[in-house]
């Protein structure tokens, strides 16, 4: 098939989030497809990165949409119906550029990604296309809400949200959405009556997040990763810090908490300590997966599965989590990942691993096998191709 991404990020590099998502998918359907990709670049450092992305693309097109001119679409539709969400990729140099792209090339079918996409293409029923969500995004803004301490901040989170349940409605009019969990599926159905949705999981790649040589016999050390400026992380972390990590010292006083990721705001600097250590970006993140003891995602906000307990179990290490992205993994507590929501229980199951390297051990396994039967890219990428093949042969009927 040839086959359109028409992508809000430019998928590289492939570190965290939607980026490791597409650039996965479109590494192992390029080996059987033409490929090409239409997304914005919002930085300069986006730019450089052609080269490596026409390696998976046969063409790539890049629209330039700096964060200033998004911050300025967003003031100027105060009045406007739409999220801001949405607002913030509003181009007419990407309008423009699609026309144009369609016009010179005949797609098979088009792999829109993200709710912000979505106006681009919503009333071009013609063509075959599916809507690809991370997740429930009216569900995530729901969750911010009610963790939300801040008035000013809530008052905005509810604002958003009800713009978001109005305009999720858009995906009635795809041939397909697809959402990463059965929850986000199910709440999205009850939330709007729409049935044509399917699930595309987040994955794992097995070749870097690699089981079978992790130490269980340590019991010092305490992760969290992922991109330290997006808002669930930052709470997550702050949280864990102030809430939970104290009932843990009394038990484990020498324990130290690494927090992982790139850009971590000053609120997430702010929390360095002799028994806290902020890293930043880390290259090699499988290797700072090797030296945890556990691997803690206490998220009180979001949607979709996370990607730090997808990787984290894929290389046997423990997770205790919170139920924000459990319910997407299919499984029950104890089989790789530890799910509580309350203070006192998050902290005593992340003691009770590390007072048992054999419950570590016994966790780490259970995590590797379902991992291994579910969520890596090989298998979700095959699913995805299955997806586009449907969407694109009910067009040509």
């Amino acid at each position: 098939m040839k086959l359109l991404f028409f992508a809000n990020r430019v998928p590289y590099p492939p570190y965290r989030g939607d980026k490791l998502k597409i650039y996965n998918l479109a590494k192992r359907l390029s080996n059987t497809h033409e490929l090409h990709l239409l997304t914005f670049a919002q930085t300069q450092e986006d730019l450089q990165y052609k080269a490596e992305l026409e390696k998976v693309f046969k063409r790539v097109h890049f629209i330039y949409l700096p964060k200033w001119l998004s911050a300025i679409n967003c003031l100027t539709g105060l009045w406007d119906s739409k999220p801001f969400q949405v607002l913030y990729f509003r181009s007419a140099g990407m309008k423009n550029k699609l026309k144009e792209v369609l016009a010179a090339d005949t797609f098979d079918a088009i792999h829109v990604q993200h709710l912000r996409m979505a106006p681009y293409l919503q009333t071009a029923k013609h063509l075959p296309r599916i809507l690809d969500m991370p997740d429930a995004f009216s569900l995530y803004w729901e969750r911010r809400i009610k963790a939300q301490t801040n008035p000013l901040l809530k008052l905005f989170s509810q604002f958003e949200y009800k713009r978001l349940v109005k305009y999720e409605r858009a995906m009635r009019d795809y041939d397909l959405s697809l959402v990463c969990s059965v929850e986000d599926k199910e709440y999205l159905i009850r939330k709007h009556n729409i049935e044509s949705i399917e699930l595309l999981p987040n994955g794992v790649d097995l070749d870097t997040f690699k089981a079978g040589n992790h130490d269980y016999s340590h019991n010092h050390t305490l992760l969290f990763t992922g991109n330290m400026d997006y808002a669930p992380n930052v709470d997550a972390v702050v949280y864990f810090a102030t809430d939970i990590l104290p009932v843990i010292k009394q038990k484990f006083p020498n324990v130290k908490f690494v927090i992982a990721g790139q850009r971590p705001v000053a609120k997430v600097q702010e929390l360095a300590s002799d028994s806290i250590v902020v890293t930043g970006f880390v290259k090699n993140l499988a290797e700072v997966y090797n030296n945890a003891s556990v691997v803690v995602a206490p998220l009180r906000f979001g949607a979709g599965t996370q990607n730090k307990v997808l990787e984290a179990m894929a290389m046997g290490v423990p997770v205790v989590c919170s139920n924000v992205g459990f319910k997407g993994l299919g499984i029950a507590s104890g089989d790789g990942a530890f799910m509580q929501t309350d203070v006192n229980a998050f902290a005593n199951s992340v003691i009770q691993l590390l007072e048992s390297a054999e419950l570590r051990q016994q966790t780490g396994a259970k995590g590797i096998e379902v991992i291994r039967r579910s969520f890596g890219w090989d298998g979700i990428a095959k699913q995805l191709e299955g997806y586009l093949k449907k969407v694109s042969e009910n067009a040509s009927r």
